[in-house]
């Protein structure tokens, strides 16, 4: 059995666009046609590939095809490129879509982005999620690369060391007298409002385990946002693991440990110049900010991982 690539794609532009509505406008063809493009998929294949919510989502047969629709995409493009098509300008820009973390994204993902969309026909489609939970992204299908936590590689990846996200417990001065005149001790600690990113963040949780207070009952605010965090410290909402690289002039440390976060990329385990092209670029502008140690990528077998480690999120 063959699955059709011009049937895989409709699959994925569905799951971009987020219904088949929005799909059909993006391929130039009619709903109708979407949905029965889709329908002999799903009959080709004896599998229910979509879940029709809004946004549509994916089944784990679903994201299998995904997977393939954008790496026949990406090889194509390569190819394409190889026999010089693309110096004539006749070359369809192509998207990549790559999973990244706030943090990395508000302090130093973005300039390596920015001098490769001015140097490559690209489109970067850019999910922001968790470190802890970007390779679950990876291994749906949704992205080609991420900035992961995670040091081992996700089936069919490759994986590099990016280098350290360093935070520390930071508050504005203000609040510090409010909150800490006594100092930073356990009891204050237990009263003194902080602020979480969201509902997966750990870090602030993590500090004040090491501080010996339990994180249950402490008043807390969530900002989801990693410059408006950052922003939120600043403006005394509450304390707050603030990334060394944002952290702005008159904010006050609180002492304890510094919590370092490493970061690695993975991508996709394929021959893609342009993916290589990419990571090459992130790589170097991580090794300038980060401080990453060069080592070489370490690849995983293609045979799928176990579900479940990274679908917390």
């Amino acid at each position: 059995m063959r699955i059709d690539p011009e049937l895989a794609t409709t699959l994925a532009a569905i799951i971009d666009e987020g219904t088949l509505d929005a799909a059909s406008k993006r391929l130039q063809i009619t709903p109708s046609a979407v949905s029965q493009r889709l329908k002999t998929l799903e009959q080709q294949l004896g599998r229910i590939l979509v879940v029709r919510t809004k946004p549509a989502r994916l089944t784990e047969a679903g994201e299998a095809v995904v997977r393939l629709a954008r790496q026949v995409a990406l090889l194509e493009h390569d190819a394409l490129v190889g026999v010089g098509i693309d110096d004539a300008g006749a070359t369809r820009r192509i998207s990549i879509p790559l999973a990244v973390n706030a943090d990395s994204m508000a302090t130093w993902f973005l300039a390596p982005l920015a001098r490769l969309s001015a140097r490559h026909d690209v489109d970067f489609d850019l999910h922001r999620d968790d470190q802890n939970f970007t390779a679950r992204l990876l291994e749906s299908g949704t992205v080609m690369a991420a900035v992961t936590s995670e040091e081992a590689p996700v089936s069919g990846c490759s994986v590099s060391p990016l280098g350290v996200l360093e935070y520390r417990a930071m508050a504005e001065p203000g609040f510090v007298q409010r909150w800490f005149a006594d100092g930073v001790t356990a009891t204050a600690l237990a009263a003194a409002p902080f602020v979480d990113f969201d509902r997966r963040d750990t870090l602030q949780h993590e500090w004040l385990r090491a501080m010996a207070v339990g994180q249950e009952g402490v008043p807390r605010h969530y900002v989801p946002a990693s410059h408006d965090y950052a922003l939120a410290v600043g403006h005394g909402l509450g304390w707050g693991m603030v990334p060394l690289l944002q952290e702005a002039p008159g904010l006050v440390p609180l002492g304890g440990p510094a919590l370092r976060v490493q970061l690695f990329w993975q991508q996709w385990n394929l021959r893609s110049e342009l993916l290589d092209t990419i990571a090459g670029e992130i790589a170097a502008e991580a090794r300038r900010v980060l401080g990453a140690s060069v080592s070489r990528p370490r690849s995983h077998p293609a045979s799928r991982r176990k579900r479940g480690r990274a679908e917390a999120g």
